[in-house]
C-alpha cells in the first residue's frame, strides 16, 4: 500500500464524505507548483479556490508567520494584541470606504456577521421583524453555515436543512427590473451581492448593474453589502472589485486571499453601520488571533500593490487569448466570462456536465483546476503567476482536453 493509498483510505474510513476529491495526496508547494506523496509534479490553476493568491510557501508569508509564532499565537479578544489592530487598520484605510472592521476566520463568518448587522442596523430603525428582508441573487454563493446558506439562492446546498431561516428573498442576477420589483413592497433592509458570482458560475455583474442597485438601495433606505470572498483582494485587477463599478458599498465581506492560505475572514462596515454592534453584539474566539493577522497584512500589502495590478491584467489578457485559440481548434467553449484572474470557460452544450471529468483529467496531466458547477472550467490562478508558468499550465490543460476528447 502507497502512502497515498493509505492516506485516502484514512480520509474514507475517519472523515465525513461530504467532497469528492481528486485521488491523489499534495505534500508542498512553491509558488505555482505543487508536488504529490508520489512526487508528481502539477501546475496550479486554482490557488485553493482563489487563496493561495501569492503562490505557496511565499517567502514573505512565511517570515511573517514565523516571526509572529515566535511571540504570540491567541490571546482571545478579551485582550489586544497589534497584528489585528493594524491589519483592522490597514483594512479601513485601503478600503475607501469602511469606517471599521471585524476580524472572523472564514468567509461564512464575515457574511454571517453582515447579516447580523443589517438585522441590527434594522432593529435599531424601529423596523419590525417583517421588514428587515434580505435581498440576493440565484446563482450566489455566501456560505454554508444555516444564515449564509439560506442566503446562497441554490437550492442545491439548501436542500435537506429545512426548515431555513426567513427573512430572505431572491431575485435573478443582473436583472434590475426583477430587483426594483422585490424592493416595492418597503421591507427591504439590505441587498447582498457579489460582483463576481464565483461558484455560479464566474459571472460578473453587468456594466453599470451595481450602480443601479445603490441607487434602489439609496431610494429604499437599505443597505448594500457586497461578498468580495472570492473576487476580492486584487483577484479582479484592483484591490477591491467593486471600486471598478463606481459604488459605495455599506458592508463589505472578505475571506480567501486576505490571509494567503491562513484562515482568516473580514467584514468591513461604512459609516452608516459601523457603530451599530457595541458591547455584546457579536463576538468570536479565534478570530482576529496574531498569527493569522501578521499574515494577512503582509498579504494584504503586496495583494493591493501596483505590481499585482498591472500582473493580473497582463495575464489575463494572456489567459483568455490561449483559451480563445484552444476554442477555435477544439470548439469546446460557448463564452468566455469574467474579471482579471477570475475566469470561466463555460462548455459548449455538447459538453454539458462534463467539467468534473475534465478536471480529473487535468490532475491527470499535472494540472490543479477548478469548475463553477458542471459546465464551467474555472480559473483563479496565483496573481503573481509568471507569464512563463501560465503557459506551461495552459500547455498542460491542452493536453487533457486532447486526451479527454480522444477517450470520448
Amino acid at each position: 500500500m502507497t502512502a497515498a493509498s493509505e492516506l485516502i483510505a484514512c480520509a474514507k474510513r475517519y472523515t465525513l464524505s461530504v467532497y469528492r476529491q481528486r485521488e491523489l495526496v499534495l505534500e508542498r508547494g512553491q509558488g505555482v507548483r505543487v508536488w504529490d506523496t508520489e512526487g508528481r509534479q502539477y501546475v496550479d490553476l486554482s490557488a485553493g479556490i482563489a487563496v493561495c493568491s501569492l503562490g505557496h510557501n511565499d517567502p514573505d508569508l512565511v517570515a511573517a508567520l514565523v516571526e509572529q509564532a515566535g511571540k504570540l499565537w491567541h490571546t482571545s479578544n478579551i485582550f489586544y494584541s497589534e497584528p489585528p489592530l493594524r491589519l483592522a487598520q490597514e483594512l479601513v484605510e485601503s478600503s475607501r470606504f469602511a469606517s471599521r472592521a471585524f476580524l472572523c476566520n472564514s468567509g461564512a463568518e464575515a457574511n454571517e456577521a453582515a447579516i447580523k448587522l443589517v438585522r441590527k442596523w434594522a432593529a435599531d430603525q424601529g423596523r419590525s421583524a417583517d421588514n428587515r428582508v434580505i435581498v440576493t441573487f440565484r446563482g450566489s454563493f455566501h456560505g454554508r453555515t444555516l444564515a449564509t446558506v439560506t442566503a446562497t439562492a441554490q437550492p442545491k446546498y439548501q436542500e435537506g436543512y429545512e426548515p431555513l431561516p426567513g427573512g430572505f428573498r431572491y431575485v435573478d442576477f443582473n436583472d434590475i427590473a426583477a430587483l426594483e420589483a422585490a424592493m416595492a413592497a418597503g421591507d427591504v433592509a439590505a441587498v447582498m451581492i457579489e460582483p463576481v458570482q464565483g461558484e455560479g458560475g464566474v459571472v460578473p455583474a453587468a456594466p453599470g448593474y451595481l450602480q443601479a442597485i445603490q441607487a434602489l438601495c439609496r431610494k429604499h433606505d437599505a443597505l448594500l453589502v457586497l461578498d468580495e470572498i472570492q473576487c476580492g483582494m486584487g483577484r479582479t485587477g484592483t484591490l477591491f472589485a467593486h471600486w471598478q463599478d463606481g459604488v459605495s458599498p455599506d458592508i463589505v465581506t472578505l475571506a480567501k486571499a486576505l490571509g494567503g492560505g491562513m484562515p482568516i475572514g473580514a467584514m468591513l462596515a461604512g459609516p452608516r453601520v459601523a457603530e451599530v454592534m457595541q458591547f455584546g453584539a457579536h463576538g468570536t474566539t479565534f478570530g482576529g488571533n496574531p498569527l493569522a493577522a501578521a499574515v494577512a497584512r503582509v498579504a494584504l500589502a503586496k495583494l493591493g500593490s501596483e505590481a499585482i495590478a498591472e500582473n493580473v491584467q497582463r495575464q489575463a489578457a494572456a489567459l483568455r487569448a490561449a483559451l480563445a485559440r484552444l476554442d477555435a481548434e477544439l470548439g469546446l467553449f460557448s463564452e468566455l466570462r469574467g474579471r482579471g484572474l477570475m475566469l470561466g470557460a463555460v462548455l459548449r452544450p455538447q459538453y454539458a456536465g462534463q467539467a468534473g471529468v475534465i478536471l480529473d483529467q487535468c490532475a491527470a496531466h499535472g494540472l490543479l483546476l477548478l469548475q463553477a458547477g458542471p459546465d464551467v472550467l474555472r480559473f483563479v490562478p496565483a496573481l503573481n503567476i509568471t507569464g512563463e508558468e501560465l503557459a506551461e499550465g495552459l500547455w498542460r490543460l491542452e493536453q487533457a482536453l486532447r486526451a479527454w476528447l480522444a477517450a470520448r
